[in-house]
């Protein structure tokens, strides 16, 4: 058990039988009474995102969550398929566990992955990664001088704002916690 002012971004934990991981924290205290905090969680199991409020002193249980390496293999419309490099065993990931970040699975690529009790509920992507651009609009000229972007599309259907010099077959550099454009490799 834990007290609900250790919760922190990143920090799972279980509460009425549901299974949360932390996203955003805030703690405020009124000029009298206990101290309130809310979280923003996502339930790992359903994917959905919901705020609690916690009073000082409550508390919670933590989980601790495995963290293995696995291989991407493939998407089978249902599950994104992984594959432990060691034992070769393959688990299923539920569409749900990724949403939005499936944008940056590529075929062959090591992904951690978070499992509880055999479940794998989280994974853990690289700080960035680099994407080759396969569509992008045409600069005009004329737009170099207010710093314009446009958007470009990548290999694995990510869409990310760049500096007008960036062309189809340039290879790209993106954060993957802000979906931001660093650098062009």
């Amino acid at each position: 058990m834990i007290d609900v002012n250790q919760l922190r971004r990143g920090v799972s934990f279980t509460f009425n039988d549901n299974l949360y991981k932390v996203t955003e924290y805030s703690h405020s205290k009124p000029g009298r009474g206990k101290a309130t905090i809310k979280v923003s969680v996502k339930d790992l199991r359903s994917g959905s995102n919901v705020v609690l409020s916690f009073t000082s002193g409550d508390r919670v249980e933590d989980i601790r969550l495995e963290k293995q390496t696995y291989q991407f293999l493939y998407d089978d419309g249902q599950f994104y398929v992984f594959m432990d490099t060691s034992s070769y065993e393959q688990k299923q990931v539920a569409h749900v566990v990724l949403e939005e970040d499936a944008a940056f699975l590529r075929d062959n690529m090591e992904l951690e992955l978070l499992e509880y009790e055999g479940e794998i509920l989280d994974y853990i992507l690289p700080k960035s990664m680099e994407f080759d651009v396969v569509e992008a609009e045409n600069a005009v000229a004329g737009d170099t001088a207010t710093g314009a972007t446009k958007e470009v599309i990548t290999e694995t259907g990510l869409k990310v704002k760049t500096p007008l010099f960036i062309n189809v077959g340039d290879r790209i550099k993106v954060n993957t916690e802000t979906r931001e454009y660093i650098t062009r490799v």
